[in-house]
């Protein structure tokens, strides 16, 4: 075989991510619960004034309703106690809980906090705090960062929080009921310059359509995906339960892309384009890329997809 996972990572080499966000989200993951916590609230008041964030779904309150009621009627203290637990990953009941929610739920669980914390329904950050000079560093960081790029820092920093899921043992993990595909009169097809592949057209429009399994049938069964900033999600099962949890409601808007052959009849392509969340809809179009490679039969071997350094890398289709 002349591909495995390890080499399949370096198809187009000259692909630029945004190096910047693990980088910030690393020196977050440094600061104290307490400056973290500030800083995120720092951040998303101001970035309220120029992104709109999309109130949750009623899924994802329904599975986050029983902790936010009871923290809701702690006090302030009792609640400060519980955010800053959660932030340093304590081995508390609610950080247990938390712990085994999915993303979504975990967004929708502090963007409630955000909304009480605003209307002093939960203990807010106290009147004059000053951000220590790391924190203050890193919230102008995140500042220089492109709005994608900001919403992927603090997206990942509250999902990491809570106990360590390594350390659970058995659990059941907790997400939203998986939305019911399109139907094929409510799609819209893609259409990407420089590609006309089933395989990537069809990756483009299932994944539009919230149509998971005819998604997955695109993949070989011994098939990868890597994330953002992650290691690759390996098989077909795993990479099923990565789409259902995590890509529920995207919409991929690709532009252009490139096709060269490889090694033993395999191909390999590449597409940039952009990528709306739910959680900001239309006011935030994250720059991304998208490395296939397909074997001899068409199937999806590997693909990677990256947040993009910049608006231009989005031309760069360069090998």
């Amino acid at each position: 075989m002349p591909f495995t996972i390890d080499s399949a990572r370096g198809i187009f080499p000259n692909t630029l991510s945004a190096d910047a966000v693990p980088a910030t989200i690393a020196r977050f993951a440094q600061l104290s619960a307490e400056d973290q916590l500030a800083l995120i609230w720092f951040a998303y008041l101001e970035m309220g004034k120029t992104i709109t964030i999309a109130a949750p779904g009623a899924a994802k309150m329904q599975f986050a309703e029983p902790t936010l009621k009871e923290i809701k009627e702690l006090s302030f203290q009792e609640q400060a106690q519980v955010m800053c637990d959660l932030a340093n990953h304590a081995d508390t009941p609610i950080c247990r809980t938390y712990a085994t929610w999915s993303a979504n739920i975990k967004l929708g669980f502090w963007y409630q906090l955000g909304e009480w914390m605003e209307k002093g329904i939960v203990a807010p950050i106290p009147e004059g705090y000053k951000l220590s000079a790391n924190a203050a560093a890193v919230l102008q960081a995140i500042r220089e960062l492109d709005a994608g790029q900001q919403i992927t820092v603090l997206r990942n920093s509250v999902v990491d929080m809570g106990f360590e899921q390594s350390k659970l043992g058995n659990y059941t993990r907790v997400s939203e009921p998986v939305v019911v595909a399109k139907e094929i009169s409510q799609r819209t097809r893609v259409l990407i310059e420089g590609i006309d592949n089933p395989t990537i057209l069809s990756y483009m429009d299932n994944l539009n359509a919230n149509d998971f399994d005819a998604l997955i049938d695109l993949f070989s069964s011994d098939g990868a995906l890597q994330p953002p900033f992650q290691r690759p999600i390996v098989g077909k099962d795993a990479v099923l339960r990565f789409f259902r949890e995590d890509c529920q409601n995207l919409k991929l808007i690709p532009e252009r892309g490139v096709q060269e052959p490889a090694d033993d009849g395999y191909t390999q392509i590449k597409v940039t384009g952009k990528v709306q969340t739910p959680w900001f809809g239309a006011s935030v179009g994250m720059n991304m890329a998208w490395r296939f490679l397909l074997n001899p039969e068409g199937k999806i071997f590997f693909v990677a997809i990256d947040l993009l350094a910049s608006p231009k890398e989005l031309l760069n289709l360069a090998r």
